[in-house]
């Protein structure tokens, strides 16, 4: 029988040590992120089809952000070495695309004449969009961490 340094169980048998959802955070982080690629995707699928003239930027930026929730989503259930290495990727375009709108609702209205999800840092989400994916790298970074000391 080996001993193990750490007081984790050990992983059920085909289940993948990146998956974030194995815990109650991961689970959570992926329901936040699953709803949130509902969301945006309903919204930005309505302001395409029905008003896409009346702010062609702030609505493809909608679009952009559902695609990456979506991703992101997928990534977190998914759960293997690819697929949380591309949720790492998803997390930083999410946080550089939410600082970037937030930034350019403020400085060029005129292009942002309907809030998309990011606009104002995210405001019209309770600023969510703007925290989730520091919380999403963070658990990352965690899963990423454990899996190597458990490989080392």
């Amino acid at each position: 029988m080996a001993l193990r340094n750490d007081r984790r169980p050990p992983q059920p048998a085909g289940r993948s040590p990146y998956s974030a959802m194995h815990t109650g955070p991961g689970r959570a982080l992926t329901a936040v992120y699953g709803i949130f690629a509902l969301s945006a995707t309903a919204r930005a699928g309505y302001q395409v089809i029905r008003e896409f003239d009346v702010a062609p930027v702030a609505y493809t930026l909608s679009l952009v952000a559902a695609v990456i929730y979506i991703v992101a989503t997928i990534c977190l259930v998914i759960g293997n070495r690819l697929t949380h290495r591309i949720a790492i990727a998803s997390c930083i375009i999410e946080f550089v695309g939410v600082i970037a709108v937030g930034i350019l609702s403020f400085t060029h209205p005129e292009d942002f004449a309907k809030p998309s999800v990011w606009s104002a840092f995210g405001i019209g989400y309770g600023f969510i969009p703007l925290v989730l994916p520091l919380i999403g790298l963070w658990w990352l970074h965690r899963v990423g961490r454990s899996v190597q000391a458990r490989t080392a």
